[in-house]
């Protein structure tokens, strides 16, 4: 698996800016997903760094949010 910094380093700023603006546990759009992938070195390289959230949208996809250690690197608790 892919090393958190490295990844977040290859994500432009605003992917992350748009990441951060989700919040912690905030659901990723299909196009973070495929940045954090792009970052960690190619389709499916992030995999891993996401997990689903238990929850189901309209069209019966599930929801897929950071792992608690990738958040917490991103949105260290005061």
């Amino acid at each position: 698996m892919a090393e958190i910094n490295a990844v977040l380093a290859g994500l432009t700023f605003e992917e992350l800016a748009e990441i951060k603006e989700l919040g912690p546990k905030g659901h990723l759009g299909r196009h973070l997903i495929d940045a954090l992938d792009r970052a960690a070195g190619g389709q499916d390289a992030g995999r891993g760094l996401y997990v689903l959230d238990g929850t189901v949208n309209g069209n019966g996809g599930q929801f897929h949010i950071l792992r608690n250690d990738v958040s917490d690197r991103i949105f260290p608790t005061q």
